[in-house]
Formats: C-alpha cells, structure tokens, sequence
C-alpha cells in the first residue's frame, strides 16, 4: 500500500473478508441510528477505523524498533490483525520488552482517549456510537495482545523478563511458547463457552465458537513456530561447512556427463565442480540438472554444458560454521556452494538440501 516513515505497509487479500464480517456485524448496531443503506457505510467505516488502530499497534512496534537501532521489513495487516516483521532479533532483553510493550500501550492510550473524549466532547449519535465501539476495540485489542503467552506481545514480555532473570532468551521464548498454547486452550474454552451460554443466538453463538478457534488456532500455531525455533536455534553452532560438505570430484567441461558421473562414483564423491585446464574452478553440476538428464544422454553432454558458473557468492570458506554459515547462505541463494581452502583450493561442496537435513527432526 506504500510506506509509513520508511517502512513499508502490505494489507493481506484476508482483510477484505473480515472487513466484510465486521460491517456485517456492526450494522445491526449502527442500523438503530442510521437508516439504511447509510448504515453500511457507517459500519464500513468501523471497520476501516478499527484496522488503522490494529495499523497503529504494529506501527508502534516498528517504529519503536527502528529507534533501538533494528531494521524493520515490513508491516502487515491480515484478517487476524497485523504483523511487524523486524530483521532481527532484539539483542537485549530490555529492548525485547520495549519493542512488544509499545503496540499495547498505544492501544490502551488511544482507549483512554476514547473514554476521555466521549465524557466530555457534545458528539452526535453516530459519531457516540462509533467512539464508543473503538474505545472498547482499542481496549480489547490492546488487553488481548497483553496475555502471557507466544506468539501475543504479552508473550514477548514473558519472555524478556525470563530471558533477564535467567540470562538466557532460549529460557524465555521456550517458557512464553508453552503459555501461550495454555492461552490457546484458553481461547478456545471461551469461545465454547460464549456458544453455549443461555440467551446466545445460535448464529452469534456459533460465529464466537468459530472466531475463537481461528484465534486459537493461529496462537498455537505461533507458540508452538517458536519453541521449534529455539530447537534450532540449538542445533546452529554444530553446523559445519567442513562436517557437511560432499567430496568433490573435478573434471574440465569438455568431460561428458557419464564419464564425469562415472569418476565421482569412482571417488565416492557427491559433486561435481567444473575447473578449466590449470585447475581453478569455473562451475558446479547441480544434482538436480544430474536427476534432469535421461541416462542414454548423458554420453552426449558435457559437465560444462550443465554447469552453473561459480560466481562470487557461491564461493564459500570452508571453515565456515554457525551463523556466520548461515547468513552465508542466506546471502546468496543457491542449491551448491563451492567450499574453498584459504589457499584457494577445491574442499568440496555444500549442498543446501544436506543443511536442511542437519535440522531434520527438529
């Protein structure tokens, strides 16, 4: 949708919907004030107005975030809020806390405003209503992302007094992912309960059970998205480019396929770099343009003609490990790396489907 202070804003297809559904259901209310068709407009713009406060809340993350030197991505609004995707993590606990606390202090604040404007502004009746049903969003939306549990803001504030009492933030996001499945839980006994109380209409009873278990739903989804990534996190620093790496057998490109095939097998090998006639390497055969090739072709066709050149990104130290392997590999996207010696020389190859199965299991 454009740029707000430099970050850039994405509204998800999914908005539409949910606007939809609160126009739908804010009509009713806005329908005892306004005649109709006006009433729909007004109860549009409700929900237009609700979304920008949802827009402030992630805004305030971002914004906050910029501030304590973290780059942000992007901001999104999708059909269960919004989103504020940051770069990085926080590198302190208490700047954790300051990133997740802004978004609900701004909700709180513009509630209390709300509540100060409606006592003592003269406001006509529609203007009233739609105060009034903001003040109540603001202040829904601002105590609901307070709840203790991942992947809610509240969550992030465990797990920055966690991560500050124990020192470690893998304590903290462990301990606020496993509360916020209990806070999934305890969505989703709400939600049932709101259905099946005495005097709940069956389609305002059913319409709350449904809301409440795709709040759940993506709650758990979070929680649990984050205590994976703590067991990740685990695994990095037994990452190796050494440890991982495939040997290497070289050829020149003029070698067909199957002889080149034929001398990896040979070698016991699971790569194939390219090098020109004094040894330095010139390209990659990726496995997959290996796979591609009919056997009876492969007579027929060089390692050259497959080969993905070796450009400078694809070129990585061998002693390469951890997150500097990594942002590495994040750097430059590719299925092969070449992994050279600090003298230049060939180590082997690194390929992207052996990293992701150094995280199998998690």
């Amino acid at each position: 949708m454009g740029r707000v202070l430099g970050v850039p804003v994405y509204v998800s297809p999914s908005w539409f919907l949910i606007a939809i559904v609160i126009t739908v259901m804010f009509e009713g209310q806005v329908s005892d004030v306004v005649a109709r068709p006006a009433s729909f407009a007004v109860a549009f713009a409700y929900a237009v107005l609700l979304y920008g406060s949802v827009f402030v809340h992630e805004l305030s993350h971002a914004v906050t975030a910029r501030v304590l030197g973290l780059p942000v991505r992007s901001v999104t609004l999708h059909i269960l809020g919004g989103e504020t995707s940051i770069e990085r993590e926080a590198p302190t606990p208490g700047r954790e806390f300051l990133i997740a606390f802004a978004g609900p202090l701004v909700n709180i604040v513009l509630a209390g405003l709300g509540l100060l404007a409606g006592a003592t502004l003269p406001l006509p009746d529609v203007a009233l209503l739609l105060l009034e049903a903001l003040t109540f969003a603001n202040l829904l939306v601002g105590v609901f992302n307070l709840l203790p549990g991942l992947p809610l803001d509240g969550g992030r504030l465990v797990r920055a007094v966690v991560w500050k009492i124990t020192g470690r933030s893998r304590s903290g996001a462990v301990f606020a992912g496993w509360l916020g499945r209990g806070v999934a839980l305890l969505c989703l006994l709400s939600g049932a309960l709101l259905a099946t109380r005495p005097g709940s209409g069956a389609g305002t009873g059913w319409l709350a059970l449904l809301w409440s278990a795709l709040v759940a739903s993506f709650i758990w989804v979070g929680a649990g998205q984050a205590i994976r990534a703590e067991r990740v996190r685990d695994r990095i620093p037994l990452l190796a480019a050494r440890r991982l790496a495939r040997r290497a057998v070289q050829v020149t490109p003029d070698v067909p396929l199957a002889e080149a095939i034929r001398r990896a097998r040979a070698e016991q090998a699971g790569a194939i770099v390219v090098v020109d006639h004094d040894g330095r390497p010139r390209g990659l055969v990726s496995e997959s343009a290996v796979t591609a090739t009919p056997e009876q072709r492969r007579p027929w066709v060089t390692a050259g003609d497959l080969a993905r050149p070796v450009e400078p990104g694809l070129t990585l130290p061998a002693d390469l490990a951890g997150e500097e392997l990594l942002d590495a590999l994040r750097g430059a996207p590719a299925s092969e790396y070449l992994l050279v010696e600090p003298d230049g020389a060939v180590y082997g190859v690194l390929a992207l489907s052996d990293v992701d199965r150094a995280f199998a299991g998690v």
